[in-house]
């Protein structure tokens, strides 16, 4: 697919990586992706291999992390590793004005201004990796290093 091909939410993610020097291909799925096991299944990955992004209210502000499909981010254990007294799920409105997507097509990049971004460890034990790309339709691979590059993100222990 070409940019003018993507949903607009994708085309601004294509315009991220190139301006971060970042090549991958970002691919449309057929039907939505808006879960781990569902982006698994339509990739053919591992689940674990699957980045999500997620928004958490780090002590009232937002902050993405990026975790392994393959478990549950923990709260305490994400607010140890960033150093934040009270981390929750930001509700639906919060992701969207931060990110300008929706909940189950939000990618590392592509937002209004840059979050501070958390990456899980355990995403580095794979040697690709699938993130949205802006749509719940749409998936892009990634290596550990070129998501570390393209969101500056620090990696911690989110389980």
């Amino acid at each position: 697919m070409t940019a003018p091909d993507l949903p607009e939410r994708s085309r601004l993610v294509v315009q991220h990586l190139a301006d971060a020097g970042i090549e991958t291909s970002i691919r449309v799925l057929p039907d939505s992706a808006r879960t781990a096991p569902e982006a698994a299944a339509a990739i053919g990955c591992d689940v674990a291999a699957i980045a999500n992004s997620l928004v958490f209210l780090a002590d009232g502000s937002p902050v993405l992390v990026m975790t392994s499909g393959g478990h549950r981010a923990d709260l305490a254990v994400v607010a140890r590793s960033i150093g934040a007294g009270d981390v929750a799920m930001a509700p639906a409105s919060v992701v969207r004005a931060s990110t300008g997507q929706a909940i189950g097509g939000v990618a590392p990049t592509g937002h209004p201004a840059p979050l501070p971004t958390y990456i899980d460890e355990a995403l580095a034990e794979h040697d690709e990796l699938w993130a949205a790309a802006g749509h719940p339709h749409t998936v892009m691979p990634l290596t550990f290093s070129s998501l570390q590059k393209l969101t500056g993100g620090q990696v911690i222990a989110v389980a």
